[in-house]
């Protein structure tokens, strides 16, 4: 079977139909990423705290091992706002809110965003919410210098990597912003019921080993998931011959199949991450949990033929960071100014 974008819409339906076998959630294996999820990120605070009497280094040296367990720790939440990693509603969104304590990221409120990126990924007209900002070489050139500037310094790497996870993670989630007027008055509320209970478990784990000791073991956790979760969802996404049309030719199996890449990691990084680099499959179906994401790809060897990335060649991407929309794929921005500049010179270009 073909992965062809040109496919016809009865092809375009069966790919959907083969993922159909892996949507039902197993109890077992759920209450085991529970458990080693969130007794990972236990242990580590635990060694973490013994520690900060040998040497902060040795600390650091732990946050990494413990953003791990965390990240994995977001994957369930994320899989409970598909409504994926248990059967019922009321088993899903229980567990998704004690995740996001953990996460910072209020359950709610972020799975109504989250929803809005998945029914409308790779829509040019519908960019903005639950997604990183992409501007096409058009939409550049048109722009002001001070909009060039803002967007050059929001897609540096050292920006959207480094200081942007943690201010939107620490800073920007603690409050409902981004939400439409439409939205229930729930996600909200969901937002101050994460900072109430946030703030509840940080008082009482302070009052038994003192802020500052709190302070030193949760901060470089948070740093270092918030900037892995960060590159997770971007390289899933951003590469350069992705996937971005215009409504009505926009069509959602092509924005999942073409829209999100198969990023190959070692398998312990696979294992921290959730099966998450199997993007492809989780747009195709969001009700897939993770931990059926493997075996949905290799039982399907026409799920197969998507871009596949590895920690190697996922590096060149960061420097990808405008649509082409003639050429269809993403450009840096000295290949946009060169595009530019030959469209303002064609006789010198030649």
């Amino acid at each position: 079977m073909s992965t062809n974008p040109n496919a016809p819409l009865a092809v375009q339906a069966e790919w959907r139909t083969l993922v159909m076998p892996y949507q039902q959630p197993n109890m077992q294996k759920a209450i085991w990423q529970l458990v080693n999820s969130f007794g990972g990120l236990g242990l580590c605070w635990g060694l973490m705290y013994l520690s900060l009497s040998v040497g902060y280094w040795l600390t650091l040296l732990l946050s990494l091992l413990a953003a791990g367990f965390l990240v994995r720790i977001f994957i369930i939440q994320h899989d409970c706002g598909h409504g994926a990693f248990f059967k019922t509603r009321w088993s899903n969104d229980t567990v998704g809110s004690i995740c996001g304590i953990f996460t910072l990221i209020p359950y709610k409120f972020w799975r109504k965003s989250h929803a809005i990126h998945h029914a409308h990924h790779a829509e040019l007209e519908e960019r903005g919410i639950g997604d990183i900002w992409t501007m096409t070489v058009d939409e550049y050139r048109q722009a002001r210098w001070w909009q060039r500037a803002t967007y050059r310094v929001f897609r540096h790497p050292l920006f959207l990597f480094g200081l942007a996870p943690t201010i939107n993670f620490v800073l920007l989630t603690r409050l409902p912003l981004g939400g439409q007027a439409s939205w229930h008055n729930g996600e909200r509320a969901s937002v101050w019921w994460t900072n109430l209970a946030l703030a509840g478990w940080v008082a009482a784990a302070s009052a038994l080993i003192g802020f500052g000791p709190v302070l030193s073991i949760l901060l470089p956790i948070i740093v270092v998931a918030s900037s892995v979760g960060t590159w997770l969802f971007y390289v899933q996404h951003q590469f350069e011959r992705t996937y971005w049309e215009h409504r009505p030719q926009w069509d959602y199996t092509l924005a999942a199949l073409h829209g999100s890449s198969y990023y190959q990691l070692p398998r312990l990084l696979q294992w921290f991450t959730g099966n998450i680099g199997f993007h492809h499959l989780h747009h195709l179906s969001p009700r897939i949990p993770n931990y059926y994401l493997q075996q949905c790809h290799e039982e399907n060897p026409a799920l197969q033929q998507v871009v596949h990335l590895t920690l190697k060649s996922s590096l060149q991407t960061v420097w990808l960071v405008l649509w082409h929309e003639k050429e269809r794929r993403l450009v840096s921005f000295r290949e946009a100014l060169q595009t530019e500049a030959s469209l303002a010179h064609p006789s010198a270009t030649r």
